[in-house]
């Protein structure tokens, strides 16, 4: 499931590490995939967001969501996981073992979601088990010029990052970050967020990984595969894999 080391060179421009393994990524949808999402959705009906809300989240959140398992997000849930299959970049970051089907929200004028942190455990719809969140992503169908506020405030150990994205742009970060979203003030913001197990639960290795991995391909791009350098910073990337990954 996984495209990076020893797979094919992503240049480093493709993605922005912030401290504890925030990365954005361009990109994951064509705009043709977003105007299509975004005509499925326009015909769907939303609902209050607060169904799948925990007891403390629930306080804190006024937002409008597309039921879970509707025909709308079965549709533009599996462009969306078709997307990230393809995607080498958010592959490396998360290390996918499980992939929540993805969801979809709406914060119109007045409405925000005050700072809050992700639950730790996701039961899979129609699966029958529960997975843990490891990292969490919000792909952005709306482009910020279309709406003031609705940015996402995500905190770690070194302050508050905001991030506003142009549509079919992702971010994808540790769900045990405190993070909110902005009361918008014009227009509406548009988005699908969604939960990822990862292989290795770890942010801290998982940051490691990721960064070893970005470096590889940057150094594949100026020396050949067969290069003793890029052989063996490759088996390291694996080695580290084989000992942190979970399965």
């Amino acid at each position: 499931m996984r495209k990076g080391a020893g797979c094919r060179a992503l240049p480093l421009v493709q993605q922005r590490i912030l401290d504890d393994m925030l990365a954005t990524i361009p990109d994951v949808l064509t705009q043709e995939e977003v105007a299509h999402c975004r005509k499925v959705l326009e015909e769907a009906t939303w609902v209050d967001g607060n169904v799948t809300s925990g007891e403390q989240a629930a306080t804190a959140k006024r937002n409008l969501q597309i039921p879970e398992g509707s025909p709308a997000a079965r549709e533009t849930g599996e462009i969306i996981l078709r997307a990230l299959g393809r995607n080498g970049v958010f592959n490396s970051a998360a290390l996918p073992l499980r992939v929540l089907p993805p969801m979809f929200n709406r914060y119109d004028m007045g409405m925000k979601f005050d700072a809050h942190v992700d639950g730790a455990i996701r039961a899979v719809p129609g699966a029958g088990i529960r997975m843990r969140a490891d990292v969490s992503s919000t792909l952005f169908l709306t482009p910020p010029e279309d709406y003031d506020g609705g940015e996402l405030i995500i905190a770690d150990t070194y302050g508050n990052h905001t991030v506003k994205l142009p549509a079919g742009h992702m971010v994808v970060y540790p769900s045990s970050s405190l993070h909110s979203v902005t009361e918008i003030t014009r227009g509406a913001r548009w988005s699908s967020f969604f939960w990822t197990q990862s292989m290795v639960r770890d942010d801290g290795r998982r940051t490691l990984l990721f960064e070893l991995d970005m470096a590889i391909m940057e150094i594949r791009k100026q020396l050949s595969d067969e290069n003793r350098a890029v052989v063996g910073l490759t088996s390291h990337y694996h080695n580290l894999l084989r000992r942190w990954a979970e399965m």
